[in-house]
């Protein structure tokens, strides 16, 4: 996370604690595979309860470091690979204990990670990949919310989100071969996925309560906004693989969507995992509204309007959001709760 954060800054222009020529070229995998893919998998393998299970984020992991060490980069994106591989390898067991939906959804996710990182290890360019990465962050977070929120989405929500999820790998796989007809489709897939999710979620209805559950809630439906953001541009827009509209894409959805799930569901998924309460306090709000507001700035003001200095601190901002929020956490999880 740190290395990928150092890689922003320099990206953005600005000093970075480390200067490398290869940081900047491997920040986007770093976040999405090394980062979130790893936490992931843990997440994935604590559920499982099988030591094999710990070989997809022990290998997501490795690989991220192999790719900010000197060692020959296709080693870390071959790494990347076995663990993205070892992943899928995961939600098999997975699915034969609960024969559930929501594991296939996530399943989904999975196959289009190992295809983003196959084909990067064949040399495709990462902008080309990026519907792919998306498929990989947005199934896994989809079919959590279904598996975390059954109840409120209703009977046949298993068998809409597959339906909804199998359109957007179409849409994933068109963009690849027909790019001037499957962006804006891959986009309209988008849309009615994080529409469904959005009318269904019962963070609709939690958003109104107080403590934890508005907490949640809000980021959630946030999340969802940014998400909805990036459909439209590709609706609208067609493929973005640079300039501003690739801007827009790529942070909507990796800070404005997966980061704020990330921050949602963190008092619910790193208790599980780390088997160390982390109490909900009013402070977590803090990088929360930090990470929406730079956004805005960032995207709007920065990328819409073309000011380069509102983009710069904005983007600076989105680093000191995510720092602001693991320091939160720590000092949740380090303090009892008075109750």
């Amino acid at each position: 996370m740190l290395a990928g954060l150092d890689a922003a800054l320099m990206l953005l222009g600005l000093p970075a604690p480390v200067s490398t020529d290869r940081l900047p070229d491997v920040h986007g995998m770093l976040l999405v595979f090394g980062f979130v893919g790893t936490t992931i998998a843990l997440e994935r393998a604590v559920a499982l309860r099988r030591p094999a299970g710990f070989a997809a984020p022990g290998l997501l992991g490795a690989g991220g470091l192999l790719l900010v060490s000197p060692a020959p980069l296709v080693l870390g994106r071959g790494v990347l690979l076995g663990g993205a591989v070892a992943l899928v390898g995961v939600y098999v067991p997975l699915w034969r204990r609960q024969r559930d939906d929501s594991v296939l959804v996530q399943a989904f996710g999975a196959v289009l990670g190992v295809g983003a990182l196959a084909l990067w290890l064949g040399g495709v360019g990462v902008p080309v990949l990026l519907p792919w990465l998306m498929g990989f962050v947005v199934l896994t977070i989809g079919g959590e919310r279904l598996e975390l929120a059954r109840l409120a989405m209703g009977p046949t929500a298993g068998t809409v989100l597959l339906l909804l999820s199998a359109v957007l790998v179409a849409g994933v796989t068109a963009a690849l071969l027909w790019p001037g007809a499957g962006y804006p489709l891959l986009g309209v897939a988008l849309l009615g996925l994080v529409g469904w999710l959005a009318f269904h979620d019962v963070a609709r209805r939690l958003v109104r309560a107080d403590g934890l559950a508005r907490y949640m809630a809000l980021c959630m439906l946030a999340g969802y906004f940014w998400l909805a953001v990036a459909g439209t541009t590709w609706a609208l827009g067609g493929a973005a693989t640079e300039g501003v509209r690739y801007d827009v894409v790529v942070h909507a959805v990796f800070l404005g969507f997966t980061l704020s799930m990330i921050m949602a569901h963190a008092p619910v998924i790193l208790p599980a995992v780390l088997r160390r309460p982390l109490p909900y306090r009013p402070a977590l709000l803090a990088p929360v509204a930090l990470l929406h507001l730079s956004l805005v700035l960032r995207l709007w003001a920065g990328d819409a309007l073309g000011r380069q200095s509102a983009w710069q601190v904005g983007g600076a901002l989105n680093v000191t959001a995510l720092l602001l929020f693991v320091a939160t956490a720590a000092w949740c999880a380090s303090t009892r709760s008075r109750r």
